[in-house]
Formats: C-alpha cells, sequence, structure tokens
C-alpha cells in the first residue's frame, strides 16, 4: 500500500492538489478560495489512514458558485450542440489519458478493487463517447396539424443550472452521466460530491481543466463544490437551479424530493434497491454462479445495483447453496492494489458497525447464517467476510437495503410466478435478474405483470449495466433514469410550436369565434 500512496502523492503534486486542500469551489477552469465553514479529514477504507483535510464549502461560497455558472449558461446555451459535442469528445480524451492516475484515486479513496476502478473511469469516457454523438441527435418531432395550413412541431431547450449530488460508491460516473449529457444539451452543472471521496471529484475536475481552456469553455460550465449536507439541501430548496439530480439513500432522495417540489423544480433521483435474482429450475447454474458471486460481492455489496437477495426454486436449492457456499469460503477480503483481489474494504468503519447490526438482526428474526461475517483481523481497514444467510422475505433485515456484501438466500416453491411476487415483495425496484432455459419463463419475467424494476436482465446479473439504456428504478429507487436511451431528454425542456403559414386563423377542435 504504502508504493501506491507514493504514486498517489506524485499524482497530487504534478495536479498541484496539496493535502490539506483548502479551494472550496472549481468554476469552470478558475479556483477560488470560499469561506470554509469547517475542514474534513479524509480517510482512506484501505487502511483507515490521512489521505488529507478538505475545506468545506458554506452556502455563501455555494451562491457564488451559482452566479457563476448562471452566467456561464448563457453563453453555453448559444453553442451550437455539435461544437458542444466537440469538447465533450476531447474531455474523453482526457479521461483516457488520465485513466490508470483517476482509478487509483478512486481505489484510495472508495475502497473499490483496481479493476472496478478503471471500470468507472472507462463508463466516463464511454459516456463522453455516447454524449459527443448524441449532440448531432437531440431530435424533435413533427405533428400533423388538424388546421389547414398550419405545422405543428415539438423541439428542446436546455434547462440552464443542473445540480449533481452524488454518492461515494460511484464517486465519478454518475457525475458524468449527468454533468456531460447535460453539457451537450446546453447545460451548465454544480457538482456535490461526497464528502467521503472529494479528491476524486477534485481530479476530475483538473483533468477537464486544459479542455475547457483551449476550446474557449465560459467559465462557470462545470462547476464543484465541496460541501457536506447543507449544501445539498441548499441547493434542492434553489430556484436558480432546474434540475436536481440526486444519487443516494431514500431517506436522502425523500428531503430532496420535498425541497424540489415545494418550487415545483424538476428532480431525478437514483435511490435504494434491494435487488433480486430469480433462479428457477431451467438455470443454468454455472453462468448464475458466477454473476450472483460478483452481483453480491463487487464493491463490497456497496453498489445500488447489488445482488442483496437471491430466490432460488426448492428443486435446486439445496445445490445452489452448497456451492455458493464453498465459493464464500474461498473469499477472502483483501488491499483493493493488489492483483487478483476481489473483494476490497467498505467504506467506514460506520458501515461495517451496519454489517454487523444487520447480520445479528437476521438471525434475531429467524434467518440462519451459512457462512461469512465478521471484521478481518489480518488487516488494518474496513475489511469484512462477505457473508449468506438463508432467510425470508418477510424480514425487516431483508426488505430494507444492506449496503454490504450480505447475500439473503430464499426459498421458492411451484411456478416462476412465485418467484416473481417475492422479488416484487419489497418497496425498491432498481435491478432484477432471473436465470433459466425456460422461453416462457423469461417472457413472464419481462412482462408487464413481471418483474417491477427499472432494470430486468435474463441470465446475467444485476449489476454491471451499459451506458446505453437508461439507467433508474421504480418505487423507492425514484423513478429516475440516466446516461443512455433518451434520458437526454431529463435535461431539457419541450416545447411545442405550432406555426401558421396561411391566410386564415382556425381554432382547434372546428370551434367558431368571430368578432
Amino acid at each position: 500500500m504504502s508504493d501506491y500512496r507514493s504514486e498517489i502523492k506524485s499524482i497530487f503534486k504534478r495536479l498541484n492538489i496539496q493535502e490539506g486542500f483548502q479551494f472550496t469551489s472549481c468554476t469552470g477552469t478558475i479556483w477560488t478560495n470560499g469561506t470554509p465553514s469547517g475542514n474534513r479529514e479524509v480517510i482512506s477504507p484501505v487502511d483507515n489512514n490521512l489521505i488529507g483535510k478538505i475545506f468545506l464549502a458554506d452556502v455563501k461560497s455555494y451562491n457564488q458558485v451559482v452566479l457563476k455558472a448562471e452566467e456561464a449558461f448563457k453563453q453555453w446555451q448559444l453553442v451550437p450542440a455539435p461544437k458542444r459535442g466537440e469538447v465533450v469528445r476531447q474531455i474523453g480524451n482526457a479521461f483516457r489519458e488520465n485513466k490508470e492516475d483517476l482509478a487509483k484515486i478512486i481505489s484510495l479513496e472508495a475502497g473499490k478493487i483496481l479493476q472496478e476502478s478503471l471500470g468507472e473511469v472507462q463508463e466516463v469516457i464511454d459516456i463522453c463517447d455516447f454524449a459527443a454523438g448524441l449532440s448531432r441527435q437531440l431530435y424533435g418531432l413533427t405533428i400533423q396539424s388538424e388546421r389547414t395550413s398550419h405545422r405543428m412541431m415539438e423541439q428542446w431547450h436546455p434547462l440552464g443550472i443542473v445540480g449533481i449530488i452524488s454518492a461515494f460508491n460511484f464517486p465519478v460516473a454518475v457525475w458524468s452521466w449527468n454533468a456531460i449529457i447535460g453539457a451537450v444539451c446546453g447545460n451548465v452543472s454544480v457538482w456535490k460530491p461526497s464528502e467521503k471521496t472529494p479528491y476524486t471529484a477534485i481530479f476530475a475536475h483538473k483533468i477537464i481543466e486544459n479542455t475547457l481552456k483551449v476550446n474557449n469553455v465560459p467559465e462557470g460550465v462545470f462547476n464543484l463544490v465541496l460541501g457536506d449536507y447543507t449544501i445539498g439541501s441548499e441547493m434542492s430548496k434553489d430556484n436558480k437551479v432546474a434540475l436536481v439530480s440526486a444519487t443516494g439513500s431514500t431517506a436522502m432522495g425523500k428531503k430532496v424530493a420535498q425541497n424540489v417540489a415545494a418550487r415545483l423544480g424538476k428532480s431525478l433521483l437514483e435511490l435504494s434497491g434491494n435487488n433480486a435474482v430469480i433462479l428457477t429450475e431451467y438455470a443454468n447454474l454455472d453462468m448464475a454462479m458466477r454473476s450472483v458471486v460478483f452481483g453480491a460481492v463487487g464493491t463490497c455489496g456497496q453498489r445500488c445495483t447489488s445482488t442483496r437477495r437471491l430466490i432460488v426454486h426448492e428443486a435446486i436449492y439445496e445445490d445452489v447453496k452448497t456451492r455458493l457456499v464453498e465459493v464464500y469460503k474461498r473469499i477472502k477480503p483483501n488491499n483493493p492494489f493488489i492483483d487478483g483481489t476481489i473483494l476490497g474494504p467498505l467504506i467506514d468503519k460506520e458501515a461495517v458497525s451496519m454489517f454487523n447490526t444487520n447480520i445479528l438482526q437476521s438471525i434475531q428474526e429467524g434467518g440462519r447464517l451459512l457462512v461469512g461475517g465478521g471484521l478481518s483481523k489480518e488487516l488494518p481497514g474496513n475489511y469484512v467476510y462477505p457473508a449468506i444467510i438463508e432467510a425470508h422475505n418477510s424480514y425487516d433485515s431483508v426488505q430494507h437495503e444492506t449496503f454490504a456484501p450480505i447475500l439473503y438466500l430464499l426459498k421458492y416453491e411451484g411456478d416462476v410466478e412465485n418467484a416473481i411476487s417475492i422479488q416484487n415483495g419489497v418497496k425498491q425496484g432498481l435491478s432484477s435478474s432471473i436465470f433459466t432455459e425456460n422461453f416462457r419463463q423469461s417472457e413472464l419475467f419481462m412482462a408487464a405483470t413481471g418483474s417491477d424494476c427499472g432494470i430486468a436482465n435474463v441470465n446475467l446479473g444485476t449489476s454491471g449495466a451499459e451506458i446505453g439504456g437508461a439507467f433508474g428504478g421504480e418505487k423507492e429507487t425514484g423513478g429516475g433514469r440516466e446516461s443512455g436511451s433518451d434520458a437526454w431528454k431529463n435535461y431539457m425542456r419541450r416545447q411545442t410550436c405550432t406555426v401558421n403559414y396561411g391566410n386564415e386563423i382556425p381554432l382547434a377542435q372546428g370551434i367558431k369565434f368571430d368578432i
């Protein structure tokens, strides 16, 4: 680990990022000092040692950034979309050049294994490629009018300021979904990252700094505010922020939604997941085991799409249980920088405590711990052993999202409809999966009466979504959609236009109104 710390210090030095970083905001290419509202120690979950200290922005600093963003929007919205796309394409290349350095900072701050961190940076690059193409495809519609000599059309305009509140588990990818796609649509962004991963956010803005300069991008198109929950709360109440995109817990999302709704603003929410994989009697278990383990263990169970429930048909239940327990016994948590590591640490000591509490609660409710649990005594960070618990879907511990590597093993009997009912029997609705080689079962799973989640996969796991599809979920997951497909429409306002090129003024619906 010491070698990586030395390497990361050299990365910081090259970018003029000092330990005890004192800047509170970034407006385009200009970094400004604001009045600090306190400082925060940034601790690495890898070894529980200090990375550095940052000063948090106060509301005054936040308001200064928003004013800068407002001015930038006036200019940026006038830049033709394909030219905005060209800037974004170059931003993608800047991330390509800095991919490994940024990945190392993500692993140090968030505890992800290096392979996952590299994958996250690749997602940023992919979003830039996607958005560059999208800049020439912001299509509207031509609509047939019922009135003679009239033409109707639908067009899209940028919203203005997009506020981004992101979580620690994807400390840069979620920003890119919103800021990059928002930018090609003509918007500007103000980003409040997680206080647990500020250096990732700082480095991301440093990466794009030169690209913005050489393209004469107005100062304030991409903005960063390092702050605590008060900044997020202020953003959600701010009439100047047209759209607030928030990623985090359902409890946090409800507060954001209430604040934004009170001012009739727009919100885009990506909240809790309680994702299930169904294994029917027709499942290919060799395929399923690999997907289930990655879904449950990847990112130490700290993905919103992590597999939390495994619903298994009674005919294969004992076989599946035996296979999983044997695999889990071989999984050892380890330093995320070491090649071959598949399980890094939880984000902090509080997460470790929640992990232990949830296991204890499940056992008290009648669950049976099959394998795992407990803190590693061999490593200095927040390393735990992934757990499998035989449980029932009605348990309170199962009904709530557990942001940790706990897999609840549930048995179902009879038809696949019973399994789908169990899967849908929670308040969250993000990602879902079924493994079956039976055509009827897979079609039932994807039918209107099947999975009630925003994501429904057949013969692959719940995590690892591609950027080409819209990402998001239903119910207490918030209903938001980000990334691909037509999610770009979230960042624009729709305008219906009607042109009369005739000499008469007919009214719609045949109304007669003579004066």
